[in-house]
């Protein structure tokens, strides 16, 4: 599994003369007083990552920016990760959209989880963590994939009566808010406030 993220899209965007309001003092000395920040939610594992922007570099909430090793052409810095509790408003609304955007955008890797996904416990299957989906419904979706392996959201909607994208984004939603103790989309959060 892959630790770092290499692309993200933009859920916030800081500019300087409010960064002293809502940045911590500790974050606001280690950069220049000029620094535009935005806030980023990652595209592999939805990790949330709080970034500065190049000088005179202009970028939109919900923009796809690299912030990956190397030369980056928006991102100057990674400043740190972050958690849910740490976006505005606005970004927390933004960051649905984008979670069901990149769901949308990524469906043979969450088709394959379907196709894939296991036991978490003796008791419990990994397929009951998406809200709604019981111990019956499990039985029936792993009846399903043994015929044959499902090819599409479609085919999963049609074979076994849920909404895999709804599912799976309330899923990585619930666990962006740490909400729940297991982490199967979602990065866990930085273990210590920052």
């Amino acid at each position: 599994m892959r630790k770092r993220e290499d692309y993200g899209y933009v859920l916030d965007i800081i500019p300087p003369e409010l960064a002293a309001y809502k940045l911590p003092a500790r974050i606001r000395r280690e950069f220049p007083r000029d620094s535009t920040y935005a806030h980023v939610l990652g595209e592999d594992r939805f990790t949330l990552l709080e970034v500065t922007l190049k000088p005179g570099v202009k970028v939109e909430v919900g923009e796809r920016v690299y912030i990956g090793v190397g030369q980056r052409d928006k991102v100057d810095k990674i400043v740190r990760r972050i958690k849910f509790e740490d976006l505005q408003p606005p970004a927390r609304e933004a960051l649905a959209q984008l979670v069901r955007q990149i769901v949308q955008s990524q469906e043979q890797k969450y088709v394959d989880w379907f196709n894939k996904a296991g036991p978490l416990t003796l008791k419990m299957h990994s397929l009951e963590l998406l809200q709604g989906i019981g111990k019956k419904k499990v039985q029936e979706i792993l009846a399903e994939r043994r015929k044959k392996p499902f090819e599409s959201y479609e085919d999963i909607r049609k074979r076994v009566g849920v909404d895999p994208v709804e599912l799976l984004v309330g899923r990585i939603m619930a666990e962006i808010q740490g909400k729940d103790p297991y982490y199967i989309f979602v990065a866990p959060p930085p273990s210590e406030a920052t």
